[in-house]
């Protein structure tokens, strides 16, 4: 039995090629700006260029936990948590890096493009 190629098969195959393409220019190619640290606690959120310098409390269920902005990273620095996993967590400072305070309800994210490398894993 011969197998045609019909016009829906070309189409089929051109929309998901127009599909892989914006995937990919979506994931890689499309500029996101500089890098910032987004805080988000208590239905509040701050935001903050990765170079800033400053101290941030922010109040949660349990108490205050404080963040830490210096020298192109941020952290949390100490938090009313029973185990303290945020607080050893340590810095973030590269895109898509977090730390969290659960039980407080405490988020800390690097936004936007910084120095992305790919790693070993990625590769």
């Amino acid at each position: 039995m011969k197998s045609r190629i019909v016009i829906f098969d070309i189409i089929i195959v051109i929309i998901v090629s127009a599909l892989t393409f914006f995937a990919a220019y979506t994931a890689y190619m499309k500029p996101q700006g500089n890098a910032q640290i987004l805080i988000q606690g208590q239905g509040r959120e701050w935001t903050f260029p990765i170079d800033a310098e400053e101290t941030i409390v922010v109040s949660g269920p349990i108490g205050n936990t404080i963040i830490k902005l210096k020298e192109n990273s941020a952290w949390i620095e100490s938090s009313p948590c029973d185990n303290q996993t945020c607080v050893a967590e340590g810095s973030v400072s590269k895109q898509g890096q977090w730390a969290a305070c659960l039980p407080n309800g405490v988020l800390l994210i690097v936004e936007g493009k910084k120095d992305v490398e790919v790693d070993s894993i990625a590769w």
